[in-house]
């Protein structure tokens, strides 16, 4: 009796498993976005090259890095959703602003760009 139990629990285990599917995300913002920064220093002759990172994912989620001269100097999660044709970008436990951005293409290059056409990142 106790194998029969024993085998009814692991079925139900697995028919629930198998139950909950997570739809499939295909948004066209899934991947990895960038935007560049070249700052000469005053001081010096040396460049310092800022980079900024975005890698959203299907789970509407993503990750947000800075690099500074190649060395992570912070990075961040963030979630994501879109309304109509504009994403938003929440970055969550940081005091950064919330981001509404569009996707747009020309030339062959895509970008997203803020609500006032100024171009915030471009797909890798």
């Amino acid at each position: 009796m106790k194998k029969l139990f024993s085998f009814l629990g692991i079925v139900a285990i697995v028919l629930a498993s198998n139950c909950s599917r997570i739809p499939e995300n295909n948004d066209d913002v899934i991947g990895i976005w960038s935007d560049e920064e070249i700052n000469a220093s005053s001081l010096t002759a040396k460049q310092e090259t800022v980079r900024h990172e975005w890698i959203f994912n299907d789970a509407y989620l993503g990750r947000y890095h800075r690099k500074t001269n190649g060395a992570i100097t912070f990075k961040t999660d963030f979630k994501w959703s879109i309304e109509d044709d504009t994403y938003t970008i929440t970055y969550l436990g940081t005091d950064m602003p919330v981001e509404h951005v569009h996707m747009q293409s020309a030339n062959g290059i895509t970008v997203l760009a803020d609500i006032q056409g100024q171009t915030m990142a471009t797909r890798e």
